[in-house]
């Protein structure tokens, strides 16, 4: 602040009208206003923008990796691209799959989403690593018969394309907010490449039939067996009398269930490369692990239940911490048998680049298998928080009680789907759960509503009914248009990408 000596100093033309000095860093002041808002606006376009830029790093590294291994020399630019696809394809994974088994968790508030993004992004990597296929099928599963794509060239633009059009199917699909399934997206890819390639008559159409009958027999099962585990819990635990007494009872026997479900599931499908069991034996572990489980489960519970109160805010602390390792096993899963989804055609082209054949399966190189590994992860943190939220918050309310069913009927639905044969969609059955939870939430509050008014003389009205429903139908009919249309899109991309490819190569 200056003094009056120094005031003295000010000539006429530093005083304004009424003799006070003028402000003299008033323009520069404002220039310095101006660059701040700037930098604020700036800061808020590039914002969105972040994710794009690591993801596209992602890309690049992985490219240049590819590059060191195999250089440019000959058809090593085929390998360094199929690299850069390969961890869009992965990228994208994370960002729609991995919601199905963290969804849950964060939309009933066991888990923050910060905490469910660094277990998924742990218990995928280690699964991919720990339990991932050495060998993966080139073809998806015999869908196009392999002697009809026999020419290394043609086989490397069937792959190619079958990569790129679901790696952009699962883009659209995740902007869109509908998951879908990675497994039927590859396939669609195959089946479009492959007519294009070979011909109608080189697809195997009854096993394309087998995963179209998915579309209903995945979400049903799911939906059917998660409602019928609320059901249970609401008769014998929610609504008994001494609530506690129910919960320490029927908690730790539901806990070893979970336990001994999750235990067969992971032996059959997550450890098949470490362990190899028949189902018999898969199953009589699960029931080992189960009843460990209850035993551990019971003191832990009744220390709970001994300071709670007798009513129904009570019971769901007992279900969070199940919850959370259910959704942790999950994700292991998911690493150790989805990873090849996003580098099982990558490997495929790495392995007819360099043996100049087309082979019905192949090794998973270790840096193939960190590509898609990281992918996956990098995805999830990147993109996944916007999936999880719509599964575990906007298709219906969940609390742990609710998404511990939803967790318990994706371990079951796999296990029984698999040894009667069927074929089954884990994201189709997860999503499927939840929306089992909401109908059957609906079905019975609207039953309890309708004996309430009748009691007391009273017909709900049908706005009020309407007003009541507990599922948003709006994500039901995105997610079951995507479903549908997850197939024939992907054939349709993946074919006009093979015919422009065949085109390029001429």
């Amino acid at each position: 602040m200056a003094t009056e000596p120094q005031l003295a100093h000010l000539g006429r033309g530093d005083r304004d009208a009424s003799g006070r000095p003028k402000n003299q860093w008033k323009t520069l002041d404002k220039d310095l206003g101006r660059i701040g808002r700037l930098e604020e606006a700036a800061m808020f376009i590039a914002r969105p923008l972040v994710a794009p830029g690591l993801a596209l790093a992602f890309v690049v590294l992985a490219t240049v990796g590819a590059l060191a291994v195999f250089g440019l020399d000959n058809s090593g630019w085929i390998v360094v691209a199929a690299a850069a696809v390969g961890a869009y394809m992965a990228l994208n994974i994370g960002a729609n799959d991995v919601a199905n088994n963290m969804g849950p968790a964060v939309g009933a508030k066991a888990l923050t989403m910060g905490g469910a993004l660094a277990i998924a992004a742990v218990a995928e990597v280690s699964g991919a690593f720990i339990a991932g296929g050495d060998v993966v099928g080139t073809i998806s599963g015999g869908i196009v018969a392999p002697d009809q794509v026999a020419e290394p060239h043609l086989f490397v633009r069937l792959m190619m394309s079958a990569l790129i059009a679901a790696a952009v199917w699962i883009n659209l699909a995740t902007a869109l907010g509908a998951p879908v399934s990675t497994t039927h997206s590859v396939v669609g890819g195959v089946v479009g490449a492959g007519v294009v390639a070979a011909g109608f008559d080189a697809v195997n159409w009854p096993m394309v039939g087998q995963i179209a009958a998915s579309w209903v027999i995945s979400p049903v099962m799911g939906g059917v067996i998660a409602a019928a585990f609320l059901a249970f819990i609401k008769a014998r635990i929610s609504y008994a009398e001494d609530k506690l007494s129910a919960a320490k009872l029927w908690v730790p026997i539901l806990v070893g269930i979970m336990a001994g479900a999750f235990g067969t599931y992971l032996i059959t499908k997550g450890l098949k490369r470490l362990i190899h069991v028949s189902p018999a034996e898969a199953l009589l572990a699960g029931a080992v692990i189960g009843l460990v489980a209850w035993a551990v489960a019971r003191p832990a519970v009744a220390r709970h239940a001994r300071g709670a109160e007798n009513r129904k805010k009570s019971l769901k602390p007992m279900f969070a911490l199940p919850l959370v390792i259910a959704a942790a096993l999950l994700s292991f899963a998911h690493g150790a048998n989805d990873v090849a989804n996003a580098v099982g055609p990558l490997a495929a082209v790495v392995h007819t680049v360099a043996a100049g054949d087309v082979a019905t399966a192949v090794e998973l190189p270790i840096w193939v298998m960190a590509i898609g590994a990281l992918g996956i992860s990098v995805g999830l943190v990147l993109f996944g928080p916007k999936l999880i939220t719509m599964v575990g918050s906007e298709i219906t309310k969940l609390n742990p009680m609710r998404a511990f069913c939803v967790a318990l009927s994706a371990a079951i639905t796999v296990i029984v789907a698999s040894w009667l044969g069927l074929p089954v969609s884990s994201t189709h059955i997860a999503v499927g759960a939840i929306f089992g939870v909401g109908f059957y939430r609906e079905w019975h509050a609207e039953r309890r509503a309708r004996a309430l008014g009748l009691a007391k003389g009273k017909v709900l009205a049908p706005e009020e009914r309407a007003r009541r429903k507990l599922v948003r139908r709006s994500h039901m009919t995105t997610i079951a248009a995507a479903w549908v249309v997850t197939v024939p899109f992907s054939a349709l991309l993946a074919a006009a990408i093979y015919w422009g490819l065949t085109l390029v190569a001429r």
